[in-house]
């Protein structure tokens, strides 16, 4: 599973660096975590992303939940973009969306 998260930055680079450096930091530690990456995009330099891989959508959630992430990157990623960040690895087969039966 891709997590991808995208940031907006109107403020140093230096400081917002650090800080998205230290919350992926964090986040490495938690188990079901695969890999990472951070940037910045090459035409608009206020906008950065993380990207994370997870074993599965399950450990990504229980690594939210933990205390260090809620300390260590729950703030940094509160200020990501509006937007949906799950996105399922094409790799396999893929999920098929379909309404709840509430009947």
């Amino acid at each position: 599973m891709l997590v991808v998260n995208r940031f907006r930055v109107d403020e140093d680079d230096a400081a917002f660096r650090a800080d998205l450096e230290a919350a992926h930091a964090v986040l490495a530690q938690q188990r079901g975590y695969v890999s990472g990456d951070l940037g910045r995009n090459v035409d608009d330099p206020t906008l950065w992303a993380m990207v994370t891989r997870w074993r599965d959508v399950g450990s990504y959630r229980r690594a939210l939940s933990t205390y260090d992430v809620k300390v260590g990157a729950v703030p940094l990623l509160s200020r990501a973009v509006d937007e949906p960040s799950a996105y399922e690895a094409l790799d396999g087969e893929l999920n098929e969306w379909r309404p709840r039966d509430l009947g």
